[in-house]
């Protein structure tokens, strides 16, 4: 001790770290709530990132710049894959053409399309998949280029021939090791051939693309709707923008361009919507956003509990070493100096705990991403928070015992049992 000189902050934290080394299960036990805490903090914000930035890579790789056009909502919901709408074709295929007239600058790319659920049969192999009949263009607005062969073309669509693009799931189950290429696929009993294979989409979370046909929208009218007389109809309009920015603008102009088609002023009258894939890209992340944080907020509660776990045990400590006190106090140390041994303690245990709350919260989300396919996204900002959260559970809780030891009478204290 050096008495009026007082210690130095290396020789503060040797002599916390000699106090913790003296009963090393107890001071592993009191930071496991601060490791437990912190843990839960990493790895529930890794892997809260991990699937916004999931979601969003799977709606860009869907197609963008998208605008989509479909029934009135209220109707029938999403149908999934590629195409999101299942309900009834209530859409005039007339609209499509009408869009692609009004708007040439600033539509680069225009996909109505329709399907439905039907038997595809090769050989003796057979299974039940969805079957889009859309335009070429859904290639580049959806993103659906194939890996082998090609898209059908517009000539295909004129002539109404019974082409096919089939996903990377029905070319294995269907085909096994064949080469799809050229070969007579029958959907629905009628012969289609395989022109193109998607690729590998893997589950993207909605109808598997992987199990999806696309056909020439005229053919599939023809032969797999089988058109009665009237206006043909579609599910959806798919509609590629030109510019991102300006995509808002375009949404805006074409609600009103199809109001004015149908003669329609009051929008609660609208039979069809519009939804722009930026506004639910924009709506999912926030989504995601707000659950992370407040699973990350429930989850700092147990660093709050950790921190009660700490002042329990320091006070305990503060009792059993009242003559310790005693005698420093006699040596010469000051009130300050024994303040800062008990609350270099509680610090050192709160970052002892939240280093390895960093390290267990890695291997946690790791873990956990495996288990629900979500490759997690480490996020030093949030690392660093949940850290330095644990070193102020430290001093604040540690910060009572240590002035109750500092403010005991050094008398009293060496006459202590």
């Amino acid at each position: 001790m050096r008495g009026k000189v007082g210690l130095s902050l290396v020789e503060v934290v040797r002599i916390a770290l000699r106090a913790m080394a003296a009963n090393p299960l107890r001071s592993a036990l009191t930071a496991l709530g601060v490791v437990i805490g912190v843990a839960a903090v990493v790895a529930l914000t890794m892997v809260g990132q991990g699937t916004t930035q999931r979601i969003t890579s799977l709606l860009e790789g869907l197609g963008t710049n998208l605008l989509t056009v479909g029934p009135a909502q209220g109707g029938r919901g999403p149908g999934g894959g590629l195409v999101r709408f299942g309900g009834p074709a209530t859409l005039p295929l007339s609209d499509a053409y009408a869009i692609q007239e009004a708007f040439p600058g600033e539509v680069v790319g225009i996909a109505p399309v329709a399907q439905g659920n039907f038997q595809l049969k090769y050989g003796a192999s057979n299974l039940r998949a969805t079957v889009v009949g859309t335009w070429p263009d859904f290639a580049r607005v959806r993103n659906a280029e194939p890996e082998r062969g090609s898209f059908f073309t517009q000539e295909d669509v004129d002539l109404r021939r019974r082409v096919a693009v089939i996903g990377y799931g029905i070319a294995q189950d269907l085909f096994g090791g064949e080469d799809p290429l050229g070969q007579r696929l029958r959907i629905g009993g009628i012969p289609f051939t395989v022109v193109g294979v998607l690729p590998d989409k893997g589950d993207q979370g909605f109808a598997s693309v992987n199990y999806q046909v696309f056909v020439p929208l005229s053919t599939y009218l023809q032969h797999l709707a089988r058109l009665e007389a009237g206006e043909p109809k579609v599910n959806a309009i798919y509609v590629q923008g030109a510019d991102r920015n300006r995509l808002k603008e375009l949404q805006e102009r074409l609600t009103q361009f199809l109001a004015e088609r149908r003669g329609l002023v009051d929008p609660s009258t609208y039979d069809f919507s519009i939804t722009n894939q930026q506004d639910a890209l924009q709506s999912v992340n926030q989504t995601t956003l707000v659950l992370t944080l407040f699973l990350g907020g429930v989850a700092a509660i147990s660093l709050l509990v950790g921190g009660i776990g700490i002042m329990n045990i320091m006070l305990v400590s503060v009792t059993e070493r009242t003559r310790e006190i005693g005698v420093r106090k006699a040596l010469g140390a000051r009130p300050k100096d024994i303040l800062a041994q008990f609350l270099a303690e509680s610090v050192v245990l709160s970052v002892g705990g939240g280093v390895l709350g960093v390290g267990l919260g890695l291997l946690m989300a790791r873990f956990v991403g495996q288990a629900i396919g979500v490759s997690p996204v480490f996020s030093p900002l949030s690392a660093g928070i949940a850290f330095l959260f644990a070193v102020f559970v430290g001093v604040f809780f540690g910060l009572y015992p240590a002035w109750r030891a500092a403010r005991l009478d050094p008398v009293e204290a060496l006459r202590y049992e």
